[in-house]
């Protein structure tokens, strides 16, 4: 049996290839869209994927099932779990070679056994795949992908359809549900490998551990929401729906696509590099939304293309963008070293945005100032000016950071509106008619944060530095309950 994890740092996410080399069959778990990584490398090994299995309907990135039935013909393994409303749309009506599952139920691929699992919770229709191989001897399982049931010193949130796809009082009876899937977890041997859909950084839970994978009996002894269970239904779903961070944006969107189709992918978008006067026509239309990737925030806050976001290319990349951007089709603009184009391309549509049509070098960017191009500012200020400015009567405290940080201590006064859900407190939560003074714990996340609310029109200033200097200031900090 050959076994493969392909890590996405930025979504965080797992997908993985279990292939046999006897038959030269291989299967893929989870994969997303970009699918022709996952071809190359089956390929280097000798093997053909001849076989997809989706753990669920995913809510933060873009599944490639679709795209390999589409492309190759390949047979895809869905749950038939859940109900209709959880019935993957797009796999329906037989255009596709695709075989629904239910719990118990058994697949092979050479000497490979796979059986589906159904664990509901985070999601109802929720499947995790036990691995036996059978063509070593093998009568029991070497491991266990387990999607966003099980993680690493986690587990998979249950009230994520509530808090990204709108459907309201669903929390708690899930996280029921996830406390009855337990058992199918706990009652495997403890050698059992356990591969998770995703580690530390991905917000379908509060404190996933950054090691790629474990195993039965460590996350037993180890795993904090697991050992929530021990003390009963009631205080674990109090623990495990306690704390979660706001997910993304575009999450709701995510699941929708993935459910009902995604869009074939086919080659990745090529866009093409623009010249300073190319830039400067752009700018005048005004029909495009700049990305401004670059990673120095000063450099972006002193001048940069007017109504731009600002997502530095790193691992909030796409958090960044699937928060602040809500129209997918909109025609994007990337300012990016060339170098790093495919990498950003790659990255966002994973997330759902193809409409990629051209990039501006920050060197051209450069030549496009010194030119004369219209730019804007915004003012960059530290906690120690916060002070001073945050009692005016034309100004209010904006605090991006997660509802949970809020809770623990923040500016008096302030406005909680996490970044990750910020277009969607515009009109109901964040003052027009005041200077915004827009913070974070380091300044990462506020600086998108300015942007987007720079771009929505409202007068705002950033406030650059660490949270912990505002109060090693002495300045009063509030505690409260969890903002809704």
């Amino acid at each position: 049996m050959l076994f493969r994890q392909f890590s996405d740092p930025k979504l965080a996410q797992y997908a993985y290839l279990v292939g046999c080399q006897q038959s030269g069959e291989a299967l893929i778990i989870d994969p997303e869209r970009d699918i022709d990584r996952y071809v190359e490398a089956a390929e280097a090994e000798g093997l053909r994927i001849v076989a997809v299995a989706e753990t669920h309907i995913h809510a933060d990135f873009l599944s490639g099932a679709r795209e390999f039935a589409e492309r190759f013909g390949t047979r895809t393994y869905l749950s038939d779990e859940g109900g209709e409303e959880w019935s993957s749309e797009w796999a329906r009506g037989g255009r596709y070679d695709v075989q629904f599952l239910t719990h118990g139920d058994t697949f092979r691929l050479g000497g490979i056994e796979i059986q589906a699992v159904h664990t509901p919770g985070h999601t109802p229709e929720h499947l995790s795949y036990l691995i036996i191989d059978r063509g070593s001897g093998a009568a029991t399982p070497i491991g266990i992908a387990t999607g966003d049931f099980v993680f690493v010193g986690d587990l998979g949130r249950p009230d994520l359809l509530e808090q990204a796809a709108g459907m309201h009082g669903v929390q708690e009876p899930s996280a029921r549900q996830l406390f009855s899937s337990l058992p199918r977890f706990t009652e495997l041997q403890d050698y059992v490998q356990v591969w998770p859909g995703h580690g530390a950084g991905s917000t379908c839970g509060k404190a996933l551990g950054a090691v790629p994978q474990t195993t039965v009996g460590y996350e037993k002894l180890y795993n904090a929401s697991l050992s929530a269970a021990a003390d009963g239904e009631g205080s674990f779903v109090d623990a495990i729906l306690a704390g979660q961070p706001e997910p993304q944006t575009y999450f709701a969107r995510m699941k929708r696509d993935n459910n009902r189709g995604v869009p074939i992918l086919g080659a990745l978008p090529q866009p093409r590099k623009l010249t300073a006067a190319e830039l400067e026509l752009t700018v005048e239309r005004g029909e495009v939304l700049v990305i401004d990737t670059r990673l120095d925030r000063s450099a972006f806050m002193a001048r940069h293309v007017p109504r731009s976001l600002h997502a530095p290319l790193n691992k909030s990349f796409n958090t960044a963008v699937g928060s602040l951007v809500e129209d997918e089709a909109s025609p994007i603009v990337l300012i990016i070293e060339e170098a790093a184009v495919e990498e950003a391309v790659r990255d966002l549509v994973r997330i759902g945005y193809d409409n990629i049509t051209a990039f501006v070098t920050p060197e051209t960017l450069t030549r496009y100032f010194d030119r004369g191009g219209p730019s804007e500012a915004i003012q960059r200020i530290t906690f120690p000016e916060l002070v001073e400015w945050k009692d005016r009567d034309d100004t209010a405290v904006v605090d991006v950071r997660f509802a949970a940080e809020y809770a623990a201590g923040h500016v008096p006064g302030a406005v909680s509106a996490s970044y990750t859900r910020l277009p969607s407190y515009v009109d109901r939560r964040i003052p027009r008619d005041k200077t915004l003074l827009v913070h974070c714990v380091t300044g990462g996340r506020s600086a998108a944060a300015a942007a987007f609310l720079a771009r929505e029109g409202f007068p705002v200033v950033y406030v650059d530095g660490d949270f912990a200097d505002y109060q090693r200031l002495g300045e009063v900090v509030e505690e409260s309950a969890l903002a809704v």
